[in-house]
């Protein structure tokens, strides 16, 4: 792969009906703690909660990349995410490449990538979505579809649920946070 070609990725939330879906291009040789920033940018969260990156072989996804800290909860093997990039991650798979990406282990935010194709470009681009990703801290996939069914009372005011504008997204890097 050289420098200027992109990946690009359907991403698909588990347990929403409709479903809420993305789709962007990120560069080949983004590394999956980017690729964590990308997919953060895509649905509208804040990143304030731990993630992990699932693959493996059938059903079994024990393997994980992500963030140091994670090894010892994980019974297959580990990859640092800040270290691994995408190119080198899918080697010479053929694409499609299906992997899970776990977002807030305690409201347990399943995700399915789709490594799609290759392109070519440079910088992240949005392709395309529908539906607005749950709000962050809202109690996981359960709760948010009884809000949206009306079982339970919706207590985001101002959300809609349906809109999700593509041109709205910001793929500039986070800003580091200063440790005091």
């Amino acid at each position: 792969m050289s420098d200027a070609s992109r990946i690009i990725i359907k991403i698909f939330l588990y347990q929403i009906t409709p479903q809420v879906w993305r789709r962007l291009a990120v560069p080949a040789d983004f590394t999956f703690a980017q690729l964590n920033d990308a997919i953060q940018a895509a649905m509208g969260w804040e990143n304030k909660h731990p993630h992990e990156f699932r693959h493996g072989k059938g059903k079994r996804l024990v393997d994980v990349i992500g963030p140091v800290g994670l090894e010892d909860q994980t019974p297959g093997d580990f990859q640092d995410e800040a270290k691994l990039t995408i190119s080198d991650f899918l080697g010479r798979r053929r694409l499609p490449v299906r992997i899970l990406y776990r977002y807030d282990f305690a409201e347990e935010w399943i995700h399915e990538l789709v490594f799609e194709k290759k392109d070519e470009g440079e910088a992240p681009v949005m392709l395309g979505g529908e539906r607005a990703c749950p709000p962050e801290d809202f109690g996981g996939a359960f709760q948010y579809m009884q809000a949206l069914n009306g079982e339970i009372a919706w207590d985001h005011p101002g959300f809609d649920p349906e809109v999700f504008d593509p041109g709205a997204v910001d793929f500039s890097p986070p800003k580091k946070r200063r440790r005091r």
